[in-house]
């Protein structure tokens, strides 16, 4: 069976105490975690540490990064390296997210670097793609989604492909507070699976988990998250207030 994961991106917000608030809410909460099931909180860089302490021994419960640089160590000031994350005992790394391509114009080569170098450190990347407004319109978000695979993931073998969760994000639903249909997503959740499929077999394709990020909350993450080939989310803002996203979690095949 694959992982059903409900993933929080905290993306740029809260302060230091405002997310251990945050996380003591969550875990008062009563929500319980099956055996195939996983939260996760990617939280800001300054954050790790404590969000690692304060989840420590929770059972099916990660901390991850929200982004890392492509090289080992070096003269990148500012930057955070794979070995500083894995030091930290972090175990997943969001790559590629529609803010990090758009505003800091991550291309497919530098992500296909990233997740390398991510799964040398044994940290997991969960590997967004998904499409812009402009492309949905003309109706051509497949094969835009399928160049963002192939030049990001085909690189890797059958065993590492099977270490990444992909999200598929619909670029035009995040933040505005429009979401795909729940047939949408099960659509290009299905044709990524199949994309998959193709390159690496049905056996393989069938045991990646792939998310869905865009403005999930409570009130629609039951009929979004029950498609057959939607894994679980990628959830922002929901991810930010402790009932919506204890539904969520709630919500999970």
């Amino acid at each position: 069976m694959r992982k059903q994961i409900a993933a929080a991106n905290w993306k740029m917000n809260l302060t230091l105490q405002q997310g251990e608030a945050l996380l003591d809410a969550i875990l008062s909460r009563p929500h319980s975690l099956k055996e195939n099931q996983q939260a996760v909180f990617a939280v800001p860089f300054p954050y790790l540490a404590m969000a690692q302490q304060k989840l420590a021994g929770k059972a099916n419960v990660f901390v991850a990064a929200q982004n890392c640089y492509s090289k080992k160590s070096g003269a990148y000031t500012g930057e955070v390296s794979v070995e500083m994350l894995q030091s930290l005992g972090i175990q997943y790394v969001v790559l590629g997210h529609s803010e990090r391509r758009e505003y800091f114009n991550e291309s497919n080569q530098l992500l296909a670097d990233k997740v390398t170098i991510c799964l040398a450190y044994q940290l997991l990347p969960i590997f967004c793609c998904g499409e812009p407004l402009a492309i949905r319109e003309a109706n051509t978000q497949n094969a835009y989604v399928a160049k963002q695979l192939e030049e990001s993931l085909y690189h890797l073998s059958a065993e590492q492909l099977q270490k990444v969760v992909i999200a598929y994000e619909p670029i035009w639903a995040i933040g505005t507070g429009k979401t795909a249909s729940s047939g949408q997503a099960q659509e290009m959740h299905a044709f990524i699976r199949r994309q998959l499929a193709e390159k690496y077999g049905a056996a393989i394709a069938d045991t990646i988990s792939i998310l869905y990020g865009g403005s999930v909350k409570a009130a629609n993450a039951v009929e979004i998250l029950g498609q057959p080939d939607v894994d679980g989310g990628l959830v922002g803002g929901a991810s930010l207030i402790a009932d919506e996203f204890v539904a969520i979690i709630n919500a999970l095949k």
